[in-house]
């Protein structure tokens, strides 16, 4: 049996980058590798495979533990497999290092070692004696976490219903039953083009859109910083990108900005954006809207008074449970009705950096807990 520091480092060297992040093609890209292996560690364990198509390639890997007869209870174990990554990283970010009680490589914190710790867990309790008589346990392998949440999305779509997901991410051991949504809009002003020579005869898109960021980041930022969530604090916005005319001596008829917009729970799509527009056209400006993602990613809140909530912080040693700024799966599975909450070892500042790591010692009380937690259930 594999120890789920040593299956971190074999998961490591396997490259599973988001094909969004990459050249059709790049060796490195897509999650298949990473999800053949899991899939053949499963079998070895007595574990059912089933491998989802969610699209050419790639593909959900679920690991089942079936007790036997119709069991009334089931719960999911959720991470995910890709990773973030880019065209210039280098191969040795695939080389696992162990070194100062801690594993380097990418996806250590984010999320390989959530991996590593369901699925070791998930096989310990297959292969041991103390197993559920009356609970079924899925290790759901999901891909595409990092870009459009295919895989969750298709989870959520085929039909399968739980009375917990613990989505698998860096939470430092915490259990997590809130986390922010995130919208992501491009806005885009129009402008009259015109000889650099005679600006008065048009009209520069770029100062439009200039006074549009002002707006954004100034009077917008502190609407949103009097409100607020009791576990996740205020929404936020930020503008990150903006692009605009195309040389100095032409007025610009086009400019154009990205915003991220991170939520709380109880703001929509349709608010945030009616919101924003009601605030542009208080100031006597406009902008074309268009979604850069294909869907909105919407704020997580569970109810840790939920039975199966309640159990799982009672396993964990926890009485309440906390919130993050960052946006997961876990929000898909629960917008079906499945009651879901976030939890990992690893710590998300070490999450998308040049050089990932994650503690042992978390990886290793992670294994542990989450062990003992499967080997509670009914």
């Amino acid at each position: 049996m594999k120890s789920s520091q040593s299956l971190l480092r074999e998961l490591i060297a396997i490259p599973s980058v988001n094909p969004a992040f990459l050249p059709r093609n790049d060796r490195r890209a897509g999650e298949k590798d990473m999800g053949d292996y899991l899939a053949a560690l499963g079998a070895t364990s007595g574990l059912d495979v089933e491998l989802q198509k969610v699209a050419p390639r790639r593909y959900n890997v679920l690991l089942r533990f079936h007790p036997g007869g119709h069991p009334p209870d089931t719960v999911i174990l959720a991470p995910h497999l890709d990773t973030v990554g880019e065209v210039t990283m280098p191969d040795s970010m695939f080389d696992p290092v162990k070194k100062g009680g801690a594993i380097h490589g990418r996806g250590a914190c984010d999320t390989k070692g959530c991996v590593a710790a369901m699925a070791t867990a998930l096989m310990t309790l297959a292969k041991g004696k103390s197993r559920p008589k009356q609970t079924q346990i899925i290790f759901a392998g999901l891909i595409d976490e990092e870009n459009a949440q295919l895989g969750s999305r298709a989870l959520a779509a085929s039909g399968l219903r739980a009375g917990l997901a613990v989505v698998g991410e860096p939470t430092r051991l915490k259990v997590v039953t809130a986390h922010k949504g995130d919208l992501w809009l491009q806005l885009e002003t129009v402008g009259k083009m015109a000889h650099g020579s005679r600006p008065d005869l048009g009209r520069n898109a770029v100062h439009a859109m200039a006074r549009i960021v002002d707006l954004l980041e100034t009077q917008y930022a502190e609407l949103l910083r009097g409100r607020n969530h009791p576990l996740l604090g205020n929404p936020t916005v930020n503008v990150g990108t903006i692009c605009g005319g195309t040389q100095p001596n032409i007025v610009p008829a086009r400019c154009s900005i990205s915003i991220d917009r991170r939520t709380v729970p109880g703001e929509t799509e349709r608010s945030v954006k009616a919101e924003i527009r009601a605030l542009l056209r208080q100031a006597g400006l406009s902008a074309e809207f268009s979604n850069i993602r294909t869907a909105f990613c919407s704020a997580l809140e569970t109810d840790p008074a939920l039975p199966s909530v309640k159990g799982f912080l009672q396993s964990m040693g926890q009485k309440r449970g906390s919130g993050v700024d960052f946006f997961c799966d876990a929000a898909v599975l629960a917008s079906v009705g499945i009651p879901s909450i976030v939890f990992g070892p690893g710590d998300i500042a070490q999450a998308h950096t040049a050089d990932e790591w994650i503690a042992t010692e978390s990886l290793d009380q992670g294994t542990r807990m989450l062990t003992r937690y499967l080997q509670s259930l009914p």
